[in-house]
C-alpha cells in the first residue's frame, strides 16, 4: 500500500506539473515585460515573474526550465508575457529568441550631436553611452578615428528592446566602414582626395549642401574643381558647424570672416573633420561627381541650384535668384 500511494503521489505531482507548463498564466493585468540578459539564469527571470505578479510559483517555472534541459538556451532580450500565454509558451519564445524589437533612424545630414539626442532619449535603449565623453564612445565602438562627426551611416537600425546603444552605434560605424570603402575603391580616377577620409569629409559638406536630389553630383564636380585649383571651398555649412553654440540661425558676413578650422572662407582645402553623417548617395556623388567645370552654384529658391563657371556669370546668377528675392 505504501508503495501504492508513493506512485500515485508522484502521478499527481507530474500531472499537476504538466498542467502548469501547459495553462495560462492567468494572471490579473495587461502585457508585462521580463528582461533576460546575458547569463541570466532561470532563477534571475523566475524572480521577476514573481515580482511583477505573473506567477506566484517562481520556483516551479525553474524547474520546468530546468526538466526542459533549456537554461543554457534563452537568448538574451525583453520578452513580453500575456497573462493568455503559459509557461512553456514563455520558454519557447526565450529559446527561439522572439524578444521585442524597436528601431532608431539616423538621418542623412544629421550631426554626432543629434543622434546622441535621439539615442539618449529612444525608451527602447540602455543608455549606456548617456554619461560617456564622445571619445569614450569612440573607444567603446572600436573606432580608429578620434572625433565622431560623419563616422556612423545614416540609416534605420532595428535592435532587441533593453539593449545597449553601443551595439546600435558598433552597427552604424561597421555600416559607414563598408560603405565608404566600397565607393573609395570606385571613385572616378584623378579625384583631389588623398584618403578615404577625405572623401567622407567631402561627402558630408555635399550633403549638407544640397537641396535637390539631381544637383548633387554637379555640387561635388564644383568642390572637386576648388580643390584643384587650391580655391577656397568657400561653403556656409562649415562655417555652422565651426560656430557651434554660438550660431543663433542667422549667418552673417561678420561669421564669414572670423576664422575657426571649419570656415572654409578663411582656409583652404577640406576641414580638419566631416561636418555630418553623408548618405550613400552623398558618398557616391562625391566618389564619382558629375563631369563639368563649374566652380559656383546658388540656390534658385525652389530647392535646385544654378551652377555657373565664371565669377561673373555667378555675381548675375546671384542677383537674379538671391538678391531680387529681397
Amino acid at each position: 500500500m505504501f508503495g501504492l500511494g508513493l506512485v500515485l503521489t508522484i502521478v499527481l505531482v507530474v500531472a499537476g506539473f504538466i498542467r502548469y507548463a501547459s495553462l495560462p498564466f492567468g494572471y490579473a493585468g495587461g502585457p508585462v515585460r521580463v528582461s533576460v540578459d546575458p547569463g541570466n539564469g532561470l532563477k534571475s527571470i523566475s524572480r521577476q515573474l514573481e515580482r511583477k505578479g505573473v506567477t506566484a510559483l517562481p520556483w516551479a517555472f525553474t524547474l520546468l526550465g530546468r526538466a526542459r534541459g533549456v537554461g543554457e538556451s534563452l537568448q538574451a532580450g525583453v520578452y513580453e508575457v500575456t497573462p493568455v500565454m503559459s509557461p512553456s509558451d514563455l520558454l519557447d519564445r526565450m529559446v527561439r529568441g522572439e524578444a521585442l524589437h524597436d528601431e532608431i533612424k539616423f538621418i542623412e545630414g544629421w550631426t554626432f550631436r543629434q543622434m546622441r539626442a535621439a539615442l539618449d532619449t529612444h525608451l527602447g535603449l540602455r543608455h549606456d553611452t548617456r554619461d560617456l565623453q564622445d571619445r569614450e564612445i569612440l573607444q567603446r565602438v572600436g573606432a580608429i578615428e578620434n572625433h565622431p562627426e560623419g563616422l556612423f551611416f545614416p540609416d534605420t537600425y532595428r535592435f532587441s528592446v533593453g539593449v545597449s546603444d553601443l551595439v546600435v552605434l558598433r552597427a552604424a560605424y561597421a555600416r559607414m566602414r563598408d560603405r565608404l570603402k566600397a565607393n573609395w575603391e570606385t571613385r572616378a580616377a584623378g579625384l583631389p582626395l588623398n584618403s578615404p577620409y577625405d572623401l567622407l569629409t567631402l561627402a558630408s559638406i555635399v550633403e549638407k549642401e544640397t537641396g535637390a536630389p539631381e544637383d548633387r553630383a554637379l555640387i561635388a564636380a564644383v568642390f572637386m574643381n576648388r580643390l584643384r585649383i587650391g580655391m577656397r571651398l568657400q561653403t556656409d555649412p562649415t562655417v555652422i558647424y565651426g560656430m557651434g553654440a554660438r550660431f543663433d540661425g542667422n549667418l552673417r558676413r561678420r561669421d564669414l570672416e572670423t576664422d575657426t578650422p571649419y570656415n572654409t572662407y578663411t582656409r583652404g582645402g577640406l576641414p580638419p573633420t566631416p561636418i555630418a553623417l553623408p548618405g550613400e548617395a552623398a558618398l557616391a556623388a562625391t566618389a564619382n561627381p558629375a563631369s563639368s567645370r563649374a566652380l559656383y552654384f546658388v540656390a534658385r529658391g525652389d530647392g535646385s541650384s544654378h551652377f555657373s563657371q565664371t565669377l561673373t556669370e555667378h555675381n548675375r546668377a546671384v542677383n537674379r535668384f538671391q538678391l531680387q528675392r529681397r
